[in-house]
């Protein structure tokens, strides 16, 4: 796995948010079972950055904590199909990682939603990570059924890391 991390903002975290990415990242994977070795892309904005990438890729004028770019296509969530590495546009031809997709984080949405939420800005951080990874690997929410599958992923996730809402 590969994670390519790009920070735009003067933002500075009070963790090594590299470290906690790359956990995040591999922990997702491992619980999918994914069994190809992937590339990640993961972009650290600001509101006005992520609400600009919004209105031009979803046509939403707002601003948002997260968005996911995903660079696979699943028939099922979570089922990794061997042919998805024949795929020649989701494969990085500089090192030959399957490109699982990439993750827009908003800064800004990260830090507020930590204090409003009563947790930790790492809580958040790796929280908003794992929720993205999991759109990476074809989950959605639209439905209370699959919300509840994303949620209860998301929670394992950050429970096998240790990272809860009281750090």
């Amino acid at each position: 796995m590969k994670i390519y991390l790009d920070n735009t903002t003067e933002t500075e975290f009070d963790f090594d948010h590299n470290k906690v990415a790359e956990a995040v990242c591999r922990e997702v994977l491992e619980q999918e079972k994914c069994p190809f070795d992937c590339e990640i892309n993961i972009t650290i904005t600001d509101n006005a950055d992520i609400r600009e990438i919004n209105k031009q890729t979803r046509d939403i004028d707002k601003e948002t904590d997260v968005l996911s770019f995903p660079g696979l296509f699943f028939d099922a969530p979570g089922v990794f199909d061997e042919d998805m590495k024949d795929e020649a546009d989701c494969i990085d031809p500089e090192n030959g990682l399957i490109i699982l997709g990439d993750i827009v984080l908003s800064a800004d949405k990260i830090f507020a939603q930590a204090q409003e939420y009563g947790h930790s800005v790492k809580r958040e951080y790796a929280f908003l990570i794992a929720h993205s990874m999991l759109h990476l690997c074809g989950y959605d929410h639209m439905e209370e059924d699959e919300a509840a599958v994303m949620e209860e992923k998301q929670r394992t996730v950050l429970d096998r890391l240790n990272i809860t809402r009281g750090n």
